[in-house]
């Protein structure tokens, strides 16, 4: 299924380049509380070796109320020289699952100006399951200096947000489940009401992918257009915070859509004002729509 996509490289391809120049390996987990996981524990007691942890908490914006919210280039180029990554690397990134957090670090690393950027097929539990090499020692990592060319253009705004939902401008695409999409569940932070922007579709990030890996282009393509999402018009993707979104963001790139943005806000930061639209129940057909649904 990887070979359908550009972005995606697989477990024997890694596994035979493991140690090479130039070549460096991203553990970017981060897991829900729900999902009871310790992404840095459990990169401390194994990951594949020569790999670097990302911290997706403090490879963000630490004067933001929000989480997860995009830093600075400044920062990003800081945090990520820090771990000893450089530009002209050939990063390959993965997470436990295989399509869950992961896509998140490969879009900022691409809308900071990296684009040798991969994620890895069946992520570190298909890598395990499969007993191939895992270490605990710590890679050694000397610092680099990190040269960041942001590009602005590929993050929506609060604002763009209003304007988009006023206008139709452009397409949403809601990567949250299903019962959080409707409303018919609560959402996980206190403040934040349930719903959805009007005019979204909802496209659940785990409809993307199948034991670890992303779906066939066709796949991703049926999903996608099944949801009401029309390919050959613009898209903002957003979420709960801004991470799974990344893997509608994926999808789309995969598919060869490039007119696409990431709501960096996302339903943390609409659901979470008082002045916001917010529509509830199934999503509707037609333009969008303004005002309370």
């Amino acid at each position: 299924m990887a070979e359908d996509s550009p972005f995606i490289v697989d477990a024997d391809w890694l596994q035979g380049r493991l140690g090479e120049p130039g070549l460096t390996i991203v553990d970017a987990s981060w897991y829900l509380p729900a999902q009871k996981r310790d992404a840095r524990a459990e990169y401390e007691a194994a990951h594949i070796p020569g790999a670097r942890f990302l911290d997706q908490d403090a490879v963000s914006d630490p004067d933001a109320a929000l989480p997860h919210t995009l830093p600075s280039p400044r920062h990003f180029a800081q945090y990520v020289g820090a771990m000893g990554v450089s530009a002209d690397d050939t990063i390959v990134i993965y997470d436990g699952p295989g399509f869950f957090s992961a896509p998140r670090a490969w879009w900022m690393f691409r809308i900071m100006g990296v684009f040798q950027v991969y994620i890895l097929d069946g992520g570190f539990d298909g890598w395990k399951a499969a007993g191939r090499p895992v270490t605990a020692e710590p890679t050694r990592i000397a610092p680099s200096v990190f040269h960041a060319d942001f590009d602005p253009g590929r993050v929506a705004s609060l604002a763009d947000m209003r304007r988009i939902v006023e206008t139709g401008a452009s397409q949403i695409a809601d990567a949250r489940g299903p019962g959080r999409f409707t409303g018919a569940e609560p959402e996980p932070r206190a403040g934040v009401r349930s719903g959805h922007m009007p005019g979204a579709r909802n496209v659940p990030y785990s409809a993307l992918s199948e034991n670890g890996s992303l779906l066939s282009k066709d796949r991703l393509r049926k999903v996608i257009e099944d949801a009401g999402i029309d390919l050959s018009k613009p898209i903002v993707t957003s979420c709960g915070s801004g991470v799974t979104a990344a893997v509608i963001t994926l999808a789309l790139e995969t598919l060869g859509h490039t007119d696409n943005r990431l709501y960096d806000g996302s339903w943390t930061e609409w659901g979470g004002l008082s002045d916001t639209p917010v529509a509830t129940g199934p999503a509707k057909t037609g333009p969008a729509k303004t005002g309370k649904e």
